[in-house]
């Protein structure tokens, strides 16, 4: 394997192997340019946490940590596993959390 085939997957496609543990795999089914989005809100999210932190700033963390479990569950790598979702389903759930992490994103309220 080199490293643009990415992490190594078990056999149902279900989880991403990582340094020997298991990790819920990104929903296969999401449309490119959605899972980017959401891997920003994602990495912008942690990024945040890691701030607060710093800064220990226990409210700033509190929302930094919804924003990472927002994005985590609109990946489908949280909540109801993704191959248990109808195809309705898994759509409702990334577009109504991308929803809501774009209307909650830190640029967009200061603006």
């Amino acid at each position: 394997m080199n490293a643009h085939d990415g992490p190594q997957k078990t056999p149902d496609g279900h989880h991403v192997v990582i340094k020997g543990r298991n990790w819920r795999a990104t929903d296969p089914s999401l449309p490119e340019d959605v899972a980017a989005r959401l891997r920003r809100h994602l990495m912008a999210a942690r990024r945040a946490v890691r701030s607060a932190t710093t800064a220990d700033d226990a409210a700033a963390e509190r929302q930094a940590r919804a924003r990472v479990q927002q994005a985590k569950i609109a990946l489908g790598e949280r909540g109801t596993p993704w191959w248990e979702q109808s195809p309705d389903q898994r759509r409702r759930r990334w577009e109504d959390h991308l929803a809501k992490l774009d209307a909650d994103a830190p640029d967009r309220r200061d603006s």
